[in-house]
């Protein structure tokens, strides 16, 4: 079966090499990390050999609800060195920026035999942790061979993703036993899991990490707000990680909120760097005056209709000045994105009806009435017209959003506390010419 497995990595490495080649060219991705993803990483980076925790988060989200446990584990386990893994560029760059408690930052490994052997040798875990849904079968094997306990964090499988899964549930079920323990986001995704081969008593519903990963640095905020010095009678909607074919939608509904609203300001984020040029292009061939968010002045109001979020990790932040908050990924079948960030400031929010990737909180958060979901494009241009007219409704949206968020959390003590089980601790180690204090008899 890992044979198989290996072979069809390798032809799907070749047959995708034309379009890995195009983004290194277009793009410049990949080219700078190609020696890690082999297993090559720096000389100084575990010099000395040493024993330590992994934790592999995909991309930016999956970074940012790590940050609370990688903070705990490094306080826990001060022994231990802590390593963090990214697949994607934009993960990384926000990993090297934002997390401080890790000792090192580097690209995951092709999961090939000889690759991930070669990863392991260099970052000598005694735990590794997969944030949400990272499986990856040969990793996993090599990390039983070499009794490195394992555990899938924040775990959840999609409505989405489920019957693909089941369509090789022989191979889920040896690849899931080589995990030590499943913490995941709720009932449904732990029976999913069971249903797929993972052992239950090794499943565990802790709830979503995502609650408890919400609190900014004071300095960041104030930082990335120098560039939006909004006057409080200046509306704002914040169109956060939209995907191709969603900025017309959205600059439709802005052009009817414009007509009762001339001064509103739209801040357009889509989710992939990639795409910031195609947006800026769209938004000037509507006309609108646009500005990208790392061409505007500090401590001033953008003096454009439009401005396009263009940076890395600072989404989550701009929400603050939001007066009306669209989310993403959900007018469009790709299941959407998170709508806590939004939530914590206490925000009134819209998103699309696909958000198969946040069911659980999407239903939450309409049955709560926290949130409001539309039904199509067109329902979203309703939407902002009449949320930007009625500021009772927004102010009640969004205190039900800031309540449920509030009453989720507690999920990154349980996860610790989950995963101190697999891992003891160790009593703190002491240079050779010290020893601990210990009263005399």
């Amino acid at each position: 079966m890992y044979s198989v497995y290996s072979i069809l990595v390798l032809l799907t490495a070749v047959i995708a090499s034309p379009w890995f080649f195009y983004q290194a060219v277009r793009y410049k991705k990949y080219v700078g990390s190609l020696g890690q993803r082999l297993g090559y990483l720096p000389v100084s980076f575990n010099i000395d050999g040493d024993e330590s925790i992994w934790v592999h988060a995909v991309s930016v989200g999956e970074v940012l609800t790590a940050r609370p446990l990688i903070s705990e584990l490094r306080g826990r386990y001060p022994n231990l060195r802590v390593f963090l893994s990214t697949t994607t560029m934009a993960g990384q760059q926000l990993a090297r920026r934002s997390v401080q408690n890790v000792d090192a930052v580097f690209y995951f490994p092709f999961d090939i035999g000889f690759v991930v052997r070669r990863t392991l040798d260099l970052v000598r875990p005694k735990l590794f942790i997969m944030m949400e849904t990272e499986i990856w079968p040969n990793l996993l094997r090599e990390c039983r061979e070499r009794n490195v306990k394992t555990a899938v964090v924040n775990g959840r499988v999609s409505a989405r993703s489920f019957p693909r899964y089941r369509m090789v549930r022989p191979m889920m079920r040896r690849v899931l036993d080589h995990v030590d323990k499943f913490l995941v986001q709720s009932e449904e995704s732990a029976r999913r899991f069971v249903d797929l081969g993972a052992d239950p008593a090794r499943v565990v519903v802790t709830g979503s990490l995502k609650f408890d990963s919400l609190d900014g640095e004071a300095r960041s905020r104030e930082r990335v707000l120098r560039y939006f010095r909004m006057t409080s009678s200046r509306p704002v909607i914040v169109a956060g990680s939209t995907m191709k074919g969603e900025e017309a939608h959205v600059l439709r509904a802005f052009r009817r909120v414009r007509t009762s609203a001339p001064n509103t300001l739209l801040v357009l984020a889509p989710r992939n760097p990639e795409r910031f040029g195609e947006a800026e292009q769209a938004v000037r061939a509507e006309g609108w005056k646009v500005a990208r968010r790392s061409d505007l002045a500090v401590d001033a109001e953008p003096r454009v209709d439009v401005v396009i979020l263009d940076t890395i990790g600072e989404l989550a932040t701009i929400y603050q000045i939001a007066t009306i908050v669209f989310v993403g990924g959900s007018l469009v079948p790709t299941g959407g994105h998170n709508v806590l960030e939004p939530a914590v400031f206490g925000k009134p929010i819209v998103f699309g009806p696909h958000m198969q990737n946040f069911l659980e909180i999407a239903d939450a958060f309409v049955t709560n009435g926290a949130g409001v979901q539309v039904s199509s494009d067109q329902d979203l241009d309703e939407a902002f017209v009449s949320l930007m007219g009625d500021p009772v409704r927004r102010a009640r949206l969004g205190a039900a959003a800031r309540a449920l968020v509030e009453a989720n959390r507690g999920a990154n003590d349980k996860s610790v506390a989950a995963l101190a089980l697999l891992l003891p601790q160790e009593p703190r180690a002491y240079p050779a010419n010290v020893r601990p204090f210990r009263p005399l008899a």
